[in-house]
């Protein structure tokens, strides 16, 4: 079983940053697969980014792609997402997912997910 919690979340403005963390539980941590998700109020959950147990490959969905970046330091059990040039539809809570399939990346992914972080860009 692996236990995520988010972190990094938090307020601000059109065009700012954030890095959002997801720290695992567990010593097989590069087993998994990895996902950011979002869901916005009175939206389904969405797919953001997702890496690879070992880090080598990850994948974007197109709306972040180019602003976001993800990545993933096995030593310390800890996934992250870097939003740059952030805009107001980047408003969600934030989930990370972890998959035991460790190429398993995609909007089908998780098998355990965090409680999640909220992100909020003001315009």
């Amino acid at each position: 079983q692996v236990q995520l919690v988010e972190s990094g979340g938090g307020l601000v403005q059109a065009g700012g940053s954030l890095r959002l963390s997801c720290l695992a539980s567990g010593r097989t941590f590069s087993s998994y697969a990895v996902g950011w998700f979002r869901q916005a109020p009175g939206k389904e959950r969405e797919f953001v980014a997702a890496i690879t147990g070992g880090g080598s490959r990850s994948v974007y969905v197109d709306s972040v792609k180019g602003r976001c970046t993800i990545s993933r330091d096995n030593a310390k059990n800890t996934v992250y997402l870097q939003m740059n040039s952030l805009k107001p539809e980047d408003t969600a809570v934030y989930y990370c997912a972890a998959d035991p399939r460790p190429v398993n990346i995609g909007a089908t992914m998780g098998t355990y997910w965090g409680q999640g972080t909220q992100v909020t860009v003001s315009s």
